[in-house]
């Protein structure tokens, strides 16, 4: 035990914040804000377009603005968190986020909406990481960790099914402006909460001056990374641009990583992802994460144009699936948390996800909702939410408190990078397999309403065939999450990091503000 918290009144691992609770409430639904705006918006994206008469051509930026600013600056802004302090970051990346979605909701024409989208995506990026990190610091008893982790868990796989049906609401019974203004009290509340709840352990900061070359690298390395994503689902994969991109992000990448190895205070300390268990959880986090994002296409695409659904109605259809994710993360993930090892929770619930996403491969133009999809969407929420829950809890666990907000950023970054990918590469995949089925069959196809069925039929198809890979993708998940995660389960009193003994992580946040 070091000699200042040997002197030190309480350590936080003893002395608990009593107000942690409900700061939980606050962090938790800011989380649900940004989580919220991932899928809110496609619901009202073509009333929006509409209304600010945005080409087709250019309506991708709404999304791809936000994804390309909050991915790209997600290890700068945890980095942020760890100088200035989490507290702080939190707050002020609320209240920039607020007047973000303001200046989205007024939008008057496309460059306003583009610019306010890639500002919501900037604070985002402060929002994120600064969340995980004060829940990481706050919560180090092992069962309250759990279930601390459990709702936050819930929340980060469940939140962008519970976009789709708000935004529906918004857009059909409102206006598409709704889907920003709503973030506005989200913000005003979690702010005011955390400012007066929130009392951030001090032993945490992390002063070394920034790593000005890591920051430029690491976000042009990511930003080319997802924009190269993102083209490549609108203008192939043999596009030079794409092609340019992919090449520039692997440069870049390298060149940071190399940058990291040899400067003093690096921006992401090689030591939070070179640790098995931290770098299980991001590899397998992300692939899970590219499957889950392609279903949610998919599924939305299903429902409305296929069966013919109400953005409402998808909405609501898409409830077993959140009923599942919260389930799997507060019942399922909580209970068994602090008796079996992290992967035994890992492994088996991609697993489980991957049964429910191999029932949707079943689909055909007339599958029954109650008979197909609903243990379908059931299994697939059972399964992530058991497996987030002890993901988001290791991939914060055992790292150093100057750290924790980088190492949440990683998190954080391999969620987005991961649905950036996810989207691009199924939809490719959907869509080659529908141009091919569609060549195949319309030649036969005499009617007009004999070549709309081939033409339905071939979407089903193109859905069905991205499925099977991301099926395949999450069993590659649960390898990886059973192979390279060997952290025991957690005992009954304090989460000791690997390496540290339970005695020293008590030691780490020594007063509290």
């Amino acid at each position: 035990m070091s000699e200042t918290a040997a002197k030190a009144p309480g350590a936080a691992g003893k002395v608990p914040d009593a107000n942690r609770w409900k700061a939980l409430v606050f962090i938790a639904l800011a989380q649900l804000m940004v989580v919220l705006d991932a899928t809110i918006v496609n619901i009202a994206l073509p009333s929006a377009q509409q209304d600010l008469g945005i080409s087709d051509g250019n309506r991708q930026w709404v999304v791809t603005a936000y994804a390309l600013a909050f991915g790209g600056l997600l290890l700068f802004g945890g980095r942020i968190a760890d100088l200035w302090g989490r507290k702080r970051t939190f707050v002020l990346g609320l209240g920039g986020f607020a007047a973000a979605s303001a200046l989205g909701g007024a939008a008057t024409n496309e460059a306003m909406m583009f610019g306010s989208r890639a500002l919501q995506g900037v604070f985002g990026a402060l929002l994120a990481p600064a969340a995980l990190s004060l829940l990481a610091v706050m919560f180090t008893d092992a069962k309250e960790r759990a279930k601390a982790f459990g709702i936050y868990g819930a929340i980060a796989g469940g939140g962008g099914a519970v976009g789709l049906i708000l935004g529906g609401f918004l857009t059909e019974y409102l206006d598409w402006r709704w889907t920003f203004f709503v973030n506005i009290p989200f913000a005003i509340v979690a702010a005011a909460g955390a400012y007066f709840v929130i009392r951030e352990p001090e032993g945490g900061r992390n002063r070394n001056p920034l790593d000005i070359p890591g920051v430029l690298l690491s976000t042009l390395g990511l930003v080319a990374l997802v924009y190269g994503f993102t083209r490549a689902e609108s203008d192939g994969w043999s596009d030079s641009l794409t092609i340019g991109m992919f090449v520039t992000s692997a440069v870049l990448l390298i060149a940071f990583v190399l940058v990291e190895a040899r400067v003093k205070a690096p921006l992401l300390p090689l030591r939070v992802i070179t640790e098995r268990n931290r770098g299980g959880v991001y590899l397998s986090l992300g692939l899970a994460i590219i499957a889950m994002f392609g279903l949610f296409l998919f599924l939305t695409y299903y429902l409305q144009i296929v069966k013919g659904y109400s953005p409402v109605k998808t909405g609501f259809a898409f409830m077993p699936m959140i009923v599942g994710m919260i389930t799997g993360s507060t019942q399922i993930g909580t209970r068994l948390m602090t008796r079996v090892a992290p992967r035994l929770l890992m492994g088996p619930g991609f697993l489980v996800a991957a049964l429910g996403m191999l029932l949707l491969t079943q689909m055909e133009i007339g599958s029954s909702y109650a008979s197909l999809l609903l243990p379908g969407m059931l299994l697939l929420g059972l399964g992530m939410g058991t497996a987030f829950m002890p993901a988001m809890s290791l991939a914060t666990q055992g790292v150093e408190p100057r750290d924790s907000g980088v190492a949440s950023a990683m998190v954080n970054t391999s969620q987005q990078v991961g649905g950036a990918i996810g989207t691009a590469l199924l939809n490719t995949i959907a869509a080659s397999a529908t141009t091919s089925y569609v060549a195949d069959h319309i030649g036969s196809a005499t009617s007009r309403s004999q070549q709309q069925l081939v033409q339905l039929e071939g979407q089903v198809q193109g859905y069905t065939s991205a499925i099977w890979f991301a099926v395949g993708i999450l069993v590659v998940a649960a390898a990886i999450a059973l192979t390279f995660i060997n952290a025991g389960r957690p005992d009954g009193t304090t989460v000791a990091g690997s390496g540290e003994s339970a005695e020293d992580e008590l030691s780490v946040p020594v007063v509290a503000h």
